[in-house]
């Protein structure tokens, strides 16, 4: 048995957060999942938030993350539906494309130089 009745552990960084997800056995043998959210505070330490999942409500537990997740999917869809329906009505009504705001992040690239050689004639 690991550090403080670890048997397992895994990591998922993500940005600025990181996730563990570590299964524990208690001093009875009860074995449980324990969630952890681990975020930097600009420099500061980390703030850390955890949830216990006991064995026998594991079932039950991820049940009610797959309905979630169904939803999010389901929801996520229908958001893109949207967006392609409302781009086609204003195009098909003759709008003009309003112009788009770039943050740093999804700014275009300006396109490279092109760069043309030209050899000296080096006869004298």
């Amino acid at each position: 048995m690991g550090i403080r009745g670890e048997l397992f552990t895994t990591q998922i960084p993500v940005e600025n957060r990181t996730y563990f997800f570590n299964v524990k056995e208690n001093r009875l043998g009860d074995v449980f999942l324990q969630i952890v959210e681990s975020k930097n505070t600009d420099g500061a330490g980390f703030d850390r938030h955890a949830i216990v999942v006991f064995q026998d409500e594991m079932q039950t537990f991820l049940q009610g993350l797959n309905q979630s997740l169904e939803f999010i999917e389901k929801k996520r869809k229908e958001q893109l539906k949207e967006k392609r329906e409302k781009k086609q009505r204003s195009t098909e009504a003759g709008d003009a494309p309003k112009k788009k705001i770039f943050t740093k992040r999804d700014a275009p690239q300006k396109p490279a130089r092109k760069v043309r050689i030209v050899k000296k004639d080096t006869e004298a």
